[in-house]
């Protein structure tokens, strides 16, 4: 019998495969695909773990899946990118129990540093997409994902967008099933992908795809929505809902499974039209493949390729049309900004002072990159900081720092590492420890301690990590001695060695350091010593909590937690 639960994409897609009998689950945090992990977690009958990045998160689902557990493995889009070398091996492999990748596209990166579109891999990758437009279909995907890919022996990505992720609504959901694990036997042509396997592999993923799309022309959640005029929208995952809102007379081709493309269904779906119109957010992917084929049709004519959709921009795009709406209200600029108590704080405001070159990596500590820091001059991906810092200084730049999170460290900024001690770098890499993942929701990670399920487990000492892989100049600060930070700083900067400083302090947003901080006095200004406008030393420190008006500086009681870092910087001694 159905229930009815209230559920985000992420958690109904997180219960649809618990019904669907997943015993291992694994993940790299990434925000809008982090808390499908989270909800697995929840499930005793599931092994789920955060795993050091989205490469080994994909070998342990696969590796589980070969052995015969159903297994699922997710991330947000470009963690794909880090896990890609496994998976385009995986879609050769093939699998023995049910595998399901789950990826999280980020249109209009509200949280990324760019906006692919992950439908490509699967077309490059030769495995079936699907693509859910709301929480019911995310739970309902995923559990057909789980029976293809046990039919055709070959791994299903699903993808989901932000809005889909993120969006609640009724899910009807039902009770788990049980499936027991499958034979495991050797199997050398088929698991070990030797040039003389991988070629037979290959033939045999081909002949997949052919019979995976005839399938897609008959699967029920691909289907002709009958319409009153002649305009045919071909459309899915969000998109569908913005579509039916805005053409409501229109034929619909609703694909739930988008690769291998329904060509059949197409054809079908043509015949009954005058004019294709397809609406996709981001990528022309299903206008090529209809164009592929040899038919009419538009798209990206009339929508952007850029950013989210809504009904407004596809409205304005196909119909020139505007719906009446308010005024926008006039809202308070605020900048972005670390947070109040904030352990990068110090850090950015020395290397401000120092005014060194600063090769930055993913993390919340890239608003050191803004004002009034300004203290970053890179931030390309997961682990990039350590090797453009080497790239750097083969180029020719004098005094080179990287910074990376404790998180990152793990995640991929260890073989950098290696590389610099390898090339004989002379770099200077500040490790932001802050105890967690925190951009993502304070996921636990290797360096915590404690397991997704929130056991403990063994704790790895990234001080111990540096030390064993040959950094002999290592030093530890606490970013809330500003002087001693500094000091620090400028010594490893000036050294002739490869040198690591690992700053270590929890972020002030753990539940156990807002308890620490609510025992705390907040700061003070004393407005007879305080120079105002004239100074302004402590703005320079980035705190939210401290602002200037009208000459005159003030601290926020409700914002300040009483770090006490200001009060090391004002030369008046006008904070208390």
């Amino acid at each position: 019998m159905k229930n009815k639960l209230f559920l985000s994409g992420n958690e109904a897609l997180a219960r649809g495969a618990w019904e669907s009998g997943v015993s291992v689950a694994a993940s790299y945090p990434g925000t809008p695909s982090t808390e499908i992990l989270e909800n697995l977690a929840k499930y005793k009958e599931i092994e789920a773990e955060w795993s050091t990045n989205e490469k080994v998160a994909f070998e342990v689902a696969l590796g589980a899946a070969i052995r015969g557990k159903r297994a699922i493995v997710s991330m947000k889009h470009v963690g794909l990118n880090v896990a890609a070398d496994p998976l385009f091996s995986s879609a050769y492999a093939g699998i023995n129990a049910g595998f399901v990748i789950v990826t999280c596209d980020d249109p209009g990166m509200h949280s990324s540093q760019n906006e692919q579109d992950n439908r490509r891999y699967a077309k490059f990758a030769k495995i079936p997409l699907l693509e859910p437009s709301d929480p019911q279909e995310a739970y309902d995907f995923v559990k057909i994902a789980f029976e293809l890919s046990e039919k055709f022996e070959i791994p299903v990505l699903v993808r989901l967008t932000t809005r889909v992720s993120h969006t609640k609504g009724i899910v009807y959901v039902n009770e788990r099933k049980e499936i027991p694990l499958r034979n495991y036997t050797k199997n050398f042509s088929k698991f070990v992908l030797l040039p003389v396997n991988a070629k037979v592999r290959h033939k045999i993923l081909e002949e997949k795809l052919l019979e995976l799309k005839k399938l897609s022309s008959q699967i029920e959640i691909n289907r002709i929505e009958k319409g009153k005029n002649g305009l045919g929208i071909v459309t899915s995952g969000v998109s569908y809902n913005y579509a039916k809102e805005v053409f409501e007379d229109a034929w619909f081709l609703k694909l739930g499974m988008v690769f291998p493309f329904p060509e059949e269904l197409f054809k079908e779906f043509y015949k009954n039209v005058k004019e294709v119109i397809v609406v996709e957010e981001n990528e022309p992917f299903i206008e090529e493949e209809i164009k592929i084929l040899g038919f009419k049709a538009e798209g990206k004519k009339y929508f952007p390729i850029l950013d989210e959709l809504s009904c407004d921009i596809i409205r304005k795009g196909y119909k020139n049309e505007e719906l009446p709406h308010p005024e926008n209200f006039e809202t308070v600029k605020r900048p972005p900004q670390l947070c109040p108590g904030c352990p990068h704080t110090g850090i950015f405001y020395s290397l401000s002072r120092l005014k060194v070159t600063v090769l930055g990596d993913i993390g919340c500590y890239t608003l050191g990159a803004l004002p009034p820091h300004n203290a970053m001059d890179t931030c390309i991906c997961m682990g990039a900081s350590i090797g453009n810092a080497i790239g750097f200084e083969k180029a020719g730049k004098e005094k080179i720092v990287a910074v990376i999170g404790d998180s990152t460290f793990l995640h991929s900024g260890i073989t950098g590492l290696i590389d610099a001690i390898y090339n004989k770098g002379k770099m200077t890499l500040i490790i932001l420890d802050n105890r967690t993942t925190a951009m993502t929701g304070h996921q636990d990670h290797p360096g915590t301690g404690i397991t997704a399920k929130g056991e403990k487990t063994r704790e790895i000492n990234i001080y111990d990590i540096v030390k064993a892989i040959g950094v002999e100049e290592i030093y530890e600060v606490d970013s809330y001695n500003l002087k001693e930070t500094l000091k620090t700083i400028k010594k490893a900067i000036e050294s002739e060695n490869l040198n690591v400083i690992i700053s270590k302090r929890p972020c002030a947003l753990l539940k156990e350091v807002r308890e620490n901080f609510a025992k705390k006095t907040k700061m003070k200004i004393d407005e007879e010593k305080c120079l105002g406008e004239k100074c302004k030393a402590c703005i320079r420190l980035g705190c939210p909590a401290i602002s200037a008006l009208n000459g005159k500086i003030s601290i926020s009681p409700l914002l300040c937690v009483g770090c006490e870092v200001c009060k090391e910087i004002c030369p008046q001694g006008a904070i208390s």
